[in-house]
């Protein structure tokens, strides 16, 4: 009789999974993109990074004064180039873009920015991925929505394009910069 039982465990445990599943489906709240932040409301870490295109040394207090999208990238990540025309795009409009290339070749960064178009005010170069480690950075693109005090507010992973700049960062976007104005 035990030996009959044990044959149904399986069928138990994958009974279980199955509810929990369909639970965590049922929440209205569950976003499968949502990779959350420890550092939401809390300062952007300090750092001290060349930028791209230089050996000129920047650091925190050097970047922060206005709302800015920090924007994570890298010559290898694919998903990187299909964002960046719309970068470029939002630059163009007058969106304050920091970048960081992250964990790449500073000659393949310079040659993409050069060939596809800067849309960085700043470009940090981040060759060591430690700021991206100390930003809880999981993988190219990462996109931080940034204050003018330099208080990280927002952090999209993926690909920023016209769905999540109108539907989610734009509105916060504009938020932080009529804030800062006042």
């Amino acid at each position: 009789m035990a030996s009959r039982i044990k044959l149904f465990i399986p069928l138990i445990i994958f009974v279980i999974l199955a509810g929990i599943f369909l639970v965590v489906l049922k929440d209205e709240d569950y976003d499968p993109q949502s990779l959350p932040s420890a550092l939401i409301d809390k300062p952007v870490p300090e750092f001290s990074l060349p930028q791209v295109g230089s050996d000129t040394v920047l650091t925190r207090a050097d970047i922060i004064g206005k709302p800015m999208l920090l924007n994570i990238w890298a010559t290898w990540c694919i998903s990187c180039r299909v964002e960046h025309p719309y970068l470029n795009q939002l630059s163009e409009q007058g969106v304050f873009i920091i970048g960081v290339d992250y964990k790449d070749d500073r000659a393949k960064a310079q040659d993409w920015l050069g060939r596809l178009g800067n849309p960085y005010s700043v470009n940090l170069f981040d060759k060591q991925g430690s700021f991206g480690l100390d930003l809880g950075v999981y993988g190219a693109p990462e996109t931080y929505l940034i204050d003018s005090q330099g208080v990280i507010r927002y952090k999209h992973v993926g690909v920023v394009d016209d769905v999540v700049w109108k539907g989610t960062l734009k509105p916060m976007y504009d938020k932080l910069v009529a804030d800062a104005a006042n």
